[in-house]
């Protein structure tokens, strides 16, 4: 069998560990359900081409433990379906017909959508597993094992994935490695395939020269698999990049989605910071640097170091802010909880990112354990920081990822005025409350460095409101004596 001797022909010692735990999956599926009980869902791209080859020869071995008389592989018994569309791309279409007539597959085009299709094949046919080319990061993979029943709703079938570990580089491997052939589409600059609707080349592939015309390398030259879906298009839910529907009782101005801000909240683990035992630094200077790019944070939470309060404090703020942004807990002791945390929160597994582990490694040689990956789920980033210095440097990553990838929009800047006064608390509270009603857009908060000490009030909105900051401080100086307040700087 040519993808077998292949494989084991091949230098690439992780390839084949890889290899042999699919062809495993592939043999404990052939073994618990009949030829006629199993189906294959090809959709022409690298995943599921990838995929074909690994039946074809998990299908082969198949009939050698059964000592099967026709030791050829002409054909490809599995039931194999296609969802036609009409979104697809032409080649993606074309490759999918000549890689059927070339391996002799056996194809039934349906032409419904996903799920209306697999109701009308499982009632006509007795099929009762689907072999799927899904792998760990995809959307549809939250959630998923290497044998997973169909989610409720659905036709009940169990799903068969053995390609969930496999990363963009073990993908890109087996297929230059095997030879075989692939959609043209991974030559022009696509890494991930969807619609023509909501898929376009990876920028990241683009070929810099003289000429107007854009060239991209071919899908396995991407050097970061992690960047695999660049090129796939964001729907985005409002004007907004990254904005979620908040719902509040509270008043325009304690609801800054309502004046167009993104809001970011901040959790700390750590039972030492409980205890008393180390001070935190950096959440003061994490809401700094995300009042430089225009977000507001509504919060900051201190948890103890347990994956139950984690995985709360994570489902009580992704729902309500923009952005949730924690750190504390992260690495190899028993007390570094917060990655199963925040896997708990979304009701997904971990699994190792063994692309940037390679690349943590040729940086860092030895010193890389693989356990302190910055990790982004959804809407959570995980920071690795522990002190100032190392915050200013993931920072700067982020920045850099979000010009390239949109990982954190960059608003509108927030610009602030705040004024020093002797006045007694008593004398300027009912005009402060007076102000926060006539002027709603404008952020106005007060605050002491100590008891005895001046009392300073803060304006704050976004640069586009700089006039409304100003006819605020105007107003609060008019309704004292001259001299009742400075600025500070």
């Amino acid at each position: 069998m040519e993808i077998d001797k292949a494989i084991k022909e091949s230098d690439d010692r992780r390839l084949k560990t890889k290899y042999n735990n699919a062809i495993y999956v592939i043999q404990r599926a052939l073994t618990l359900y009949s030829i006629e009980e199993v189906a294959f869902s090809f959709n022409g791209g690298k995943d599921s081409t990838v995929l074909l080859h690994l039946l074809r020869a998990g299908y082969f071995w198949h009939k050698e433990r059964h000592n099967c008389s026709d030791r050829g592989l002409t054909s490809f018994p599995i039931h194999t379906i296609y969802f036609e569309s009409n979104s697809a791309f032409p080649e993606i279409n074309s490759f999918t017909y000549d890689t059927a007539s070339s391996y002799g597959l056996q194809l039934d085009i349906i032409s419904l959508d996903f799920k209306s299709g697999l109701e009308n094949l499982l009632k006509a046919n007795p099929i009762k597993a689907i072999f799927l080319g899904v792998r760990i990061g995809d959307p549809t993979a939250v959630g998923q094992e290497q044998f997973s029943p169909s989610s409720p709703g659905w036709p009940p079938f169990m799903r068969v994935n053995p390609i969930l570990d496999w990363s963009y580089r073990d993908v890109w491997a087996f297929i230059l490695t095997c030879k075989v052939q692939y959609c043209s589409l991974y030559d022009q600059g696509y890494t991930s395939i969807g619609s023509i609707y909501d898929t376009v080349t990876n920028s990241l592939l683009c070929i810099n020269d003289s000429s107007c015309n854009k060239k991209f390398k071919p899908a396995y030259l991407l050097s970061d698999g992690r960047s695999e879906r660049a090129g796939r298009v964001k729907k985005l839910s409002s004007s907004i990049p990254g904005h979620f529907s908040v719902v509040s009782d509270s008043s325009d101005s304690a609801d800054p989605h309502k004046n167009g801000m993104l809001v970011a909240s901040i959790i700390v683990v750590g039972d030492e910071i409980l205890f008393g035992t180390v001070e935190d630094q950096l959440s003061t200077s994490l809401c700094r640097k995300l009042f430089s790019i225009g977000w507001s944070v509504s919060q900051i939470a201190i948890v103890q170091n347990d994956i139950d309060s984690v995985a709360e404090e994570v489902e009580r703020h992704k729902s309500t802010n923009d952005m949730v942004f924690i750190y504390g807990g992260l690495g190899p002791l028993h007390s570094d909880v917060t990655s199963a945390g925040v896997a708990k929160a979304f009701g997904v597994r971990l699994a190792p990112d063994e692309e940037f582990e390679e690349y943590l490694k040729h940086l860092i040689s030895d010193y890389c354990t693989g356990d302190r990956n910055e990790i982004k789920c959804q809407n959570v980033i995980i920071l690795a920081a522990t002190n100032i210095t190392e915050l200013d440097k993931e920072w700067e990553c982020l920045t850099e990822l979000a010009e390239s990838y949109g990982l954190l929009a960059t608003m509108e800047p927030l610009v602030s005025k705040r004024l020093k006064t002797n006045l007694s608390d008593v004398e300027i509270a009912q005009p402060l409350s007076k102000l926060c009603l006539e002027f709603p857009d404008v952020n106005i908060g007060a605050y002491r460095n100590c008891r005895n000490g001046s009392l300073i009030i803060n304006f704050e909105g976004k640069l586009q409101k700089q006039a409304r900051i100003d006819l605020a401080v105007e107003a609060l100086c008019k309704m004292f004596h001259p001299r009742a307040f400075t600025e500070v700087n």
